[in-house]
């Protein structure tokens, strides 16, 4: 069944419509993947960017902890938007997955965006045919299983075959089927240190961005509700739907 958003989500995207000559809300994107519109454009992050954004980056030292400023000032714009357009419930938290890093390295980062605090930084799969130890083949296509790139809302919970696990629903071209795909956040054993001491990295899934089991339950609990999750390579070219 097709989840709902919330009235003021949807009087945000009505509102939106306002001032748009083309643009579709969130029910319609899942219902409809194949459509799309230029209704906005993400400017280039890197011609300038806030200082609070900047300070953001430096103060939690995410260089360092192998954040690509690149994929941070993408997300941050993706985030910025969304927000504007009251499309975000949860618009304190913010998941970057930089998937320029290799799978044996924690590219998932999960930031408290008004404490300034990284609250998870882990490992996370991607898809099959999008490559072994490093993402280099993305996909929209169903039974690709490959991942997807760009901005995502976080939807509802649910019960599936991979136990408790999380709805995303993509926001651009290159990600707008994901609903339809079960693109989801969900636990794996192949997540782990111990597939990486065996094999080198950790397994890969179907398309969905999995994270250590350990993990799952707190992650989507923290992310769940309406947060930006935002998947970067430095393939990305940015083209949001709504």
């Amino acid at each position: 069944m097709i989840h709902r958003f919330s009235l003021r989500n949807i009087t945000a995207i009505i509102s939106f419509l306002i001032f748009s000559f083309t643009a579709f809300s969130l029910t319609e994107v899942k219902e409809n993947p194949d459509i799309y519109a230029a209704s906005a454009k993400v400017e280039n992050p890197g011609i300038s960017r806030e200082k609070e954004i900047s300070h953001v980056y430096d103060s939690l030292h995410l260089d360092k902890k192998g954040l690509t400023q690149p994929a941070f000032d993408y997300a941050i714009s993706s985030y910025t938007m969304l927000k504007k357009k009251g499309l975000l419930d949860n618009d304190s938290i913010i998941t970057i997955v930089d998937f320029d890093q290799p799978s044996y390295q924690k590219r998932m980062y999960i930031i408290d965006i008004k404490h300034y605090k990284i609250l998870f930084n882990t490992w996370t799969a991607h898809g099959k045919n999008t490559g072994t130890v490093v993402a280099k083949n993305f996909s929209n296509t169903p039974e690709s299983l490959k991942s997807s790139l760009g901005a995502f809302v976080t939807e509802e919970t649910y019960i599936g075959k991979h136990g408790y696990s999380l709805r995303l629903v993509g926001l651009e071209k290159c990600n707008s089927s994901a609903y339809q795909r079960a693109i989801v956040v969900h636990g794996a054993s192949y997540v782990s240190q111990k597939m990486i001491n065996n094999q080198g990295y950790i397994g890969r899934s179907f398309g969905c961005p999995a994270v250590p089991d350990e993990l799952s339950k707190p992650i989507i609990n923290k992310i769940k509700g309406g947060s930006c999750f935002f998947i970067y390579s430095s393939t990305y070219r940015p083209s949001i739907l709504i």
